[in-house]
């Protein structure tokens, strides 16, 4: 799908196994459900993570998610206090039974745009912080770009190689019902090498930067993805998608990402709380480009209950 044709069977055969494994979990909820009754019980029997083991941890949140494996996390949001109700604190962690940690994320204050910083330390989100990993920001209205931690181009050196990276591009865009119904997204990721690396995107200025070249079709080792548009459901009167059992509330936040080419779902993002949600992706996205476009729906431009 993302390089040659023989990667594109390949990745429908991984989506025809992971229905036929996310069958086999129902069966065995439904079994599980009959034998032991209780709210609790049935909050256990969620679908978790599959079992992830990593080393490093800034290594893990860059690199693009296993291909065959849905990587399962859950994005809290802290809004308690005065100054957290303006800036909350978001927080990613694997769904697994021991919820490993792996982002943190908060919009910066003094910020004349929307600009939130990624770290992989709770407890330091300073953009100088050797914890820092990444960025969202946000220059143009409902558009946004997501950077690495490297240098700025103008202060990078000539031959760019430590210049920071563009890790994808989103674009928000207006929808007939206004904002009471579903939101339209583009996401644009740079593409994947036949070794299945992310194709290094550093661009010396705005002008060549992954929504201009979107814009401008210019889409070589670009991939490009959509919102899954939602399906009008006349018993609750609400656009609805089917999210296996991952997502439990409605809201206009709730979406999943798609390859057009075969619906591949690439990332799906779903209230089960007021302030939980799950946030699960797969390859070729990796967790800061996952969690990065989640905290787009969370900005004063988009976001809305």
């Amino acid at each position: 799908m993302f390089q040659t044709t023989a990667d594109k069977e390949k990745d429908k055969k991984t989506k025809k196994k992971k229905v036929e494994e996310s069958d086999e979990s129902e069966s065995e909820k439904e079994e599980k459900s009959k034998k032991k009754k209780g709210k609790g019980k049935k909050k256990k029997e969620r679908a978790p993570s599959p079992e992830i083991e990593f080393d490093d941890l800034e290594t893990f949140v860059m690199e693009p998610a296993p291909q065959g494996v849905t990587v399962k996390c859950r994005v809290t949001r802290d809004q308690r206090g005065v100054d957290k109700s303006l800036y909350p604190l978001y927080y990613l962690h694997l769904d697994n039974e021991k919820k490993t940690f792996l982002l943190a994320g908060r919009k910066r204050k003094k910020s004349a745009t929307s600009n939130y910083l990624i770290s992989i330390d709770a407890t330091d989100l300073s953009r100088g912080g050797e914890n820092f990993v990444g960025k969202l920001s946000n220059l143009m209205g409902t558009k946004f770009t997501v950077f690495d931690n490297a240098l700025n181009p103008e202060r990078a050196l000539p031959d760019m190689s430590n210049a920071r990276q563009e890790l994808a591009g989103i674009i928000y865009e207006t929808n007939v019902l206004g904002m009471k119904g579903p939101r339209r997204m583009t996401v644009i990721i740079p593409g994947m090498s036949k070794d299945n690396e992310r194709v290094p995107l550093r661009p010396r200025n705005e002008c060549d930067g992954l929504l201009v070249r979107y814009q401008n079709r210019r889409m070589e080792n670009l991939i490009e993805l959509h919102n899954k548009t939602p399906v009008w459901n006349e018993e609750t009167a609400s656009h609805v998608l089917n999210f296996n059992g991952r997502v439990t509330q409605a809201s206009v936040k709730n979406f999943q990402i798609v390859h057009n080419k075969d619906d591949y779902i690439v990332m799906q993002f779903g209230r089960i709380a007021d302030d939980i949600f799950t946030l699960d992706y797969n390859y070729p996205m990796c967790a800061v480009q996952a969690f990065a476009i989640a905290l787009s729906s969370f900005d004063g431009k988009i976001a809305c209950e």
